[in-house]
């Protein structure tokens, strides 16, 4: 009974390794772009992005190895999704690997550490080749290889390998190992998440003479760093900060070098809700080639209103401490508004991105005058962007009095009073901003122009300056703090 026993479980052991040597040997059905009928590329800000690959490939009934190659290098194994498009039923995943170390002579020699490989040598004068085998000992900083009795650094001759390991790959490659009922053609949909995929928007606005209106164009500049190429891929992008899980492990490197593509002006992307985000969706195919940055049109719009401010703006400081001269020559900011709606010609979600202003000067030429970042911009709201400093309008600012009404270890009781002399160089008037922040609890006792009270803590001045001409502004000020 006890032999039989032993019988049977080595004829099982055995039947066990013969079928996993058998799967293990089992031949790879590859599939390539060219078995790829639509590919579909979802991209989120943060550098993520959803690929759903559809491919027609040919299957044989039975447990199957299919590697799909060409899919992005920056994917995340855990989140592919393999699924069948054509409801015949029967395809089932039983395991799938992902293999993104990519061939280099570098890798295939970190493969063979440990094994034998052979050097060829050539001889100098007859050029005879010979053959010797050698042991890889280490492959990092250097080559270290046993030869016989000796140790030897680097290469001395030509390296030949008997083969390249299966886990080292050309391209990319996710394997799949399945179960196909039916032999024959079957449409299948790989999807997964993705990195190396990112998107940003890019806006150019050309101010009007009077700076009064602008025109707008939006551009989408995708980058791709995936390792892989998107060809005639639909396109959408999502604006909004998608929540994400991060991950303990350190995340691959991105690939280096990419090379810049701009496309010309195309209808505008059709715009959705999606949940709390926005998503935006191209009327067209467009290959993203790998290692490229591509540029599409998002919007445009002419004549948006505009709004130009002049800003001068103090600290609280000032009115905690006696300091007389408070700055000369000081320079206000420029800044531009206009409003996200659609009587202006706009009234679209704008993602976040960098706005830049051109000019035209009097020769016509375009000149570049300053940019800002913008934040997501959802429509009925205000676009306000900081151009830069003003070289014409400029100010002085003077503390002329500064006494304590009150001191104390509570409370302190303080009355200061100020000067700003406002200058406009300009052949035109302008209208200045002042913004005066104040501490604790404060009151304006004294001024020459009337301020308002932007909110608790500021006071603001409308100060209109005449062209090539001067205006002074005084107020006192009381703070309790």
């Amino acid at each position: 009974m006890q032999r039989t026993c032993k019988r049977s479980l080595g004829l099982l052991l055995g039947l066990c390794f013969l079928s996993s040597g058998a799967v293990a040997t089992a031949e790879e059905i590859r599939s390539t772009l060219q078995d790829q009928q639509q590919v579909a590329v979802t991209i989120y800000n943060g550098d993520l992005a959803l690929i759903k690959d559809r491919r027609r490939v040919q299957l044989p009934a039975g447990e199957n190895l299919l590697a799909l190659r060409e899919v992005s290098g920056g994917m995340m194994a855990e989140t592919a999704l393999l699924r069948e498009l054509d409801g015949k039923g029967g395809l089932q995943v039983v395991e799938q690997n992902f293999d993104y170390d990519l061939l280099t002579p570098q890798k295939l020699l970190e493969k063979y550490v440990g094994k034998t490989v052979q050097v060829v040598r050539v001889h100098p004068q007859s050029g005879a080749e010979t053959l010797e085998s050698a042991t890889v000992l280490a492959a990092n900083g250097g080559v270290v290889l046993r030869m016989g009795d000796r140790i030897e650094t680097g290469v001395p001759g030509r390296l030949v390998f008997p083969d390249v390991p299966a886990n080292l790959r050309d391209r990319p490659t996710l394997v799949v190992r399945l179960t196909n009922s039916k032999a024959g053609p079957r449409d299948i949909e790989l999807s997964y998440l993705s990195s190396g995929l990112s998107w940003r928007a890019d806006y150019v606005a050309e101010l009007s003479a009077d700076d009064s209106q602008l025109d707008l164009s939006g551009w989408v500049t995708l980058d791709n760093r995936s390792g892989s190429t998107y060809r005639n891929a639909l396109l959408q992008l999502v604006a909004g900060e998608v929540n994400r899980v991060r991950p303990a492990l350190l995340e691959r490197a991105a690939f280096d070098g990419r090379v810049v593509k701009t496309m010309a002006a195309a209808p505008a992307m059709a715009e959705e809700s999606l949940l709390d985000y926005h998503l935006y969706t191209l009327d067209r195919p467009t290959t993203i080639g790998d290692n490229q940055v591509k540029q599409v049109a998002l919007l445009g719009a002419s004549a948006v209103p505009v709004r130009k401010e002049y800003l001068l703006r103090g600290s609280q400081y000032y009115y905690r401490g006696l300091y007389g001269k408070l700055g000369e020559k000081l320079k206000a900011a420029v800044f531009l508004e206009f409003d996200n709606r659609k009587q202006g010609g706009l009234g679209l979600p704008l993602p976040k991105g960098i706005l830049r202003v051109y000019k035209n000067d009097r020769a016509g030429n375009a000149q570049f005058v300053g940019e800002d970042r913008i934040d997501h911009t959802a429509k009925n709201q205000t676009v306000r962007l900081q151009l830069g400093s003003a070289f014409d309008v400029t100010a002085q600012r003077t503390q002329t009095d500064f006494k304590k009404l009150a001191s104390g270890a509570r409370e302190n009781l303080i009355e200061s009073a100020y000067l700003i002399e406002l200058s406009n160089a300009t052949d035109k008037a302008v209208t200045v901003k002042v913004a005066e922040p104040l501490p604790g609890d404060w009151q304006i006792v004294e001024e020459s122009l009337p301020h308002r009270k932007e909110d608790a803590r500021t006071a603001v001045w409308q100060v209109e300056v005449p062209a090539e001409g001067k205006v002074v502004l005084t107020y006192r000020a009381r703070v309790r703090y």
